[in-house]
């Protein structure tokens, strides 16, 4: 072959290798660190680069997107002496690739050993009640502290989670006695609220009842009140201006008296005064206008009927007789009242049947006269 030609093939060989070797495409959100023989030179950024061939070399290859960090469980120690297990996810992002490169050898170990290391000083402070309850405290001074520390390693942390606390299991199982318990207790709680909430209802409701009840009989006994009121008007009206006979009213009247003892709550009873003037009335009804002798005659009757003596001039009742009271009870003395009042109704008959008839002897005497 000739030698030309085997120049011009390695001649074009080298170019091409050149060529490729001087240029570098970098990917989005990434970035290269350039050394020239040794020596930092500088950053490539994301796109097309040249670099020179042989003298210039990529160091380090670096993503700068915001990367997640979990690092395993850690022992630490409460205030209160007690050892838990924290696990803590990490959030940071490389601002400067240069420094991230240069200033730490490894990162990634340095913040988690500065992580063990705050976090040790955060929760060695509180106990271990405040620790479960405080996780945004124990996260806002871990950011605090790596934030401060990474700064000069060109890494920004954005934030720290507490993933898990882990006490021993003994504390776990006092921690869930405890727990049931206070849910026991604001179970019953809640149980003697109900109770006592459904007591004052069902005693408000009681009471409405009451209250709704006494208003209906009140309404109820108003108008009984006021019908009777409008029915004893209208007898009034009508007796008054049918302008009743005395007669009439003394034979209603002696119709009333055996309903005075129909109630089975009366245990005494008192015959009116005013019953012998109504057994006269009715026997004057039934018969002319009886003469002195006649009326002498009748009064015995009506003294039989009544089974008392007359009534005296100041109006007082009279009672009944010792003979009466010892015998009858209340019920028995109204019967035998209606009984006589009615006989002595059918005296008076028979007496004005006779005085209408001079022929026919009255009851009492005998044919001679």
């Amino acid at each position: 072959m000739d030698p030309v030609v085997v120049l011009a093939l390695v001649a074009a060989i080298v170019v091409v290798f050149l060529v490729a070797s001087s240029v570098r495409i970098v990917p989005q959100a990434r970035r290269y660190n350039v050394e020239r023989f040794g020596r930092y030179r500088r950053t490539l950024q994301p796109g097309l680069n040249l670099v020179v061939p042989v003298a210039d070399r990529i160091n380090t290859k670096l993503d700068v997107r915001e990367q997640v960090y979990s690092s395993d469980p850690r022992p630490v120690i409460t205030e209160d002496n007690l050892v838990v297990n924290i696990d803590t996810v990490l959030y940071y992002q490389i601002t400067d690739p240069r420094a991230a490169a240069y200033e730490v050898a490894d990162y990634l170990h340095a913040i988690d050993q500065l992580t063990v290391t705050t976090l040790r000083n955060v929760i060695g402070s509180m106990d271990l009640e405040e620790t479960l309850t405080s996780r945004e405290e124990i996260n806002s001074r871990l950011r605090a502290v790596l934030d401060d520390a990474t700064g000069k390693w060109g890494i920004r942390v954005n934030r720290v989670e507490i993933k898990a606390i882990d006490p021993p299991h003994t504390i776990k199982e006092a921690m869930e006695k405890q727990m049931r318990a206070e849910r026991d207790k604001r179970a019953a709680i809640l149980h003697a609220e109900g109770e006592r909430q459904a007591k004052i209802l069902t005693a408000e409701g009681t009471k409405q009842k009451d209250i709704l009840e006494a208003q209906g009989t009140q309404q109820a006994m108003i108008l009984r009140a006021d019908g009777e009121a409008k029915a004893v008007e209208l007898v009034f009206q009508a007796v008054h201006r049918n302008n009743a006979d005395p007669k009439i009213l003394a034979y209603k009247y002696l119709e009333t008296l055996p309903h005075l003892a129909s109630s089975d709550n009366n245990t005494f009873w008192v015959i009116p005064g005013e019953l012998t003037e109504a057994v006269r009335t009715v026997t004057r009804a039934f018969g002319d206008q009886p003469t002195a002798g006649q009326h002498t005659t009748a009064q015995p009757d009506e003294a039989a009927a009544t089974g008392t003596e007359d009534l005296s001039d100041d109006g007082r009742t009279p009672e009944l007789g010792a003979g009466w009271t010892a015998s009858l009870g209340a019920a028995a003395a109204a019967d035998e009242a209606g009984k006589q009042a009615a006989a002595a109704v059918s005296d008076a008959k028979a007496e004005a049947e006779a005085a209408k008839s001079p022929q026919t002897p009255r009851r009492g005497q005998t044919p001679d006269g």
